[in-house]
Parts: C-alpha cells; sequence; structure tokens
C-alpha cells in the first residue's frame, strides 16, 4: 500500500504520491489509470515528489492522459504545503523556489523563453505577434514558462469556441511539442480572464503556468503593467514579471484529503 494526498489549486487536482522513501514505476499506463475519475483515485495531474540532488525535492508531472510534462504552475503551489515547508523544487523545466503564503503559495516561475526554438515552434517566427491564425483567432502570443503555451487576446471570450479549437491547435504541427493553448480577455486594467485548453489534460479549473504566460504576453504587447490578476474558471492567481525579470505567481493551495492505494491495482 502507497499514501497518497488529494490537493487542488483553484480546482485544478491532483493525486500527490511521496516518493522520496523508494523508487515507484509510474508508467503513462499507471498515471492514466490512477487519473481515471471512474475507475482510479481521479484527477487532472498526478505528482510525484522525490529526492533531489539539486534542490530540496523533486517533482514529475504526468497528465491524466498519461503523458509526462515539464511544469505545473498550480502543483507547484501545492508542494510547500504537501512537505510542509518553504521548498527549492527540480522540476524538468528548471527551479522553482515555491514559499507558502496565507491560504496558498508563492513561487518564483524562473525567466520566460520568449525565442521561437525554445517555444518550441517547428520554424522561426516572431513570437510577439506570431504571423499564423485559426479561423478568426487573432494572431497570437507564444511563451515558455517551463512548457510552450500559445495565447489569444480575444475580444469576446464568450463566443470562443474553445473545447473545438483547443485540441485543433494543441496538436497542429506548427508545435512539435504540442501546446497549452490560452485563450485571454482583457476585463479592467491590470486583469485578465483566462480560459486554458490544457495540453494532455484538456479544459481544466485553472492552469498556473497558462497564467504565467498569459501575463507575460499581455505585458509584452503592452496591455498590462506591474502585477496582474488573472481570472481562470476556478479562481484567481496574481502574476507578477517585468522584461528580463522572473515570474512571481501567488494563488490558493488546498488540501483535500489522504488516502493509501495499491498502486499494484493500476
Amino acid at each position: 500500500m502507497g499514501r497518497f494526498s488529494k490537493m487542488h489549486g483553484l480546482g485544478n487536482d491532483f493525486v500527490v504520491i511521496d516518493a522520496r522513501d523508494g523508487a515507484l514505476d509510474i508508467t503513462a499506463a499507471r498515471a492514466q489509470a490512477i487519473a481515471d475519475r471512474h475507475a482510479g483515485i481521479g484527477c487532472d495531474q498526478l505528482i510525484l515528489i522525490g529526492d533531489s540532488e539539486r534542490a530540496d525535492v523533486s517533482m514529475r508531472i504526468f497528465n491524466s492522459d498519461g503523458s509526462e510534462v515539464e511544469a505545473c504552475g498550480n502543483a507547484t503551489r501545492c508542494v510547500p504545503l504537501f512537505v510542509g515547508r518553504d521548498v527549492l523544487i527540480e522540476t524538468k523545466g528548471g527551479l522553482l523556489d515555491a514559499k507558502g503564503v496565507d491560504g496558498g503559495a508563492s513561487v518564483d516561475m524562473g525567466e520566460p523563453r520568449l525565442e521561437w526554438d525554445a517555444i518550441p515552434l517547428a520554424y522561426a517566427m516572431d513570437t510577439l505577434a506570431m504571423p499564423v491564425s485559426w479561423e478568426d483567432l487573432p494572431a497570437p502570443v507564444a511563451v515558455n514558462v517551463g512548457n510552450p503555451h500559445v495565447i489569444f487576446f480575444c475580444d469576446d471570450l464568450d463566443a470562443v469556441d474553445v473545447e473545438r479549437l483547443g485540441p485543433l491547435i494543441e496538436t497542429d504541427p506548427l508545435f512539435p511539442a504540442r501546446v497549452n493553448v490560452n485563450f485571454a480577455q482583457m476585463v479592467g486594467e491590470n486583469h485578465i480572464r483566462l480560459i486554458v485548453w490544457e495540453r494532455g489534460a484538456g479544459l481544466t479549473r485553472a492552469c498556473g503556468t497558462g497564467a504565467c504566460a498569459t501575463a507575460v504576453a499581455a505585458v509584452r504587447r503592452r496591455l498590462v503593467s506591474g502585477p496582474t490578476r488573472v481570472s481562470l474558471p476556478g479562481g484567481d492567481l496574481v502574476i507578477d514579471w517585468a522584461p528580463g525579470g522572473h515570474i512571481v505567481m501567488t494563488g490558493p493551495a488546498t488540501h483535500v484529503f489522504d488516502g493509501e492505494a495499491d498502486w499494484a491495482r493500476f
């Protein structure tokens, strides 16, 4: 039997497993089985906390489809709550510094990558006003915040068919590693409404890296200045970034319950 915690950040939910006491073999099929909401435990992402030679802990992230990804902002906020202290976290997207705050955590997400080959894109282009689009969507922005994002600033978010366009754009050959698709609308001064089609997970209540990428894109487009409130279906995050600096994300993290499971059954 192995112990796990069920946690969430703004409704983006996780099964978090502590693997520091020994190796736990997580395959794509096992991650998908655990994430299944009918036959498994159920989650958007499976989070594996392990040892690290470079940081306090390591974090591996598996989407509900079994794919392993580099970064997850909402899950990162849950790590200091899970571990019980402020932590430096090693991820495939880099080192992240997470500190507990009242009701959640503040995370230094590092510097965004803006070069076309760092997103990555299939060929060279301007990532601030990409000379491509899909149907009547406006020209997007591309940002990598440990994982790849494309951001569309829309006049009317409610008019966008996210469930149809999201998977179409996610799997477009322009994005060789697939992409997280962000649909944003400015709703006030330094205030963005955001819906994210998440790579490998689809629509979720919230996407922390999506909020970070969208705020970076808005600063680059000169749509915001200073700390920005990003409103997702699950709630709000505050993202602070200035060109040349690190992204700081602040928001809630919630521990729901602990449980035990026989991993060999998955």
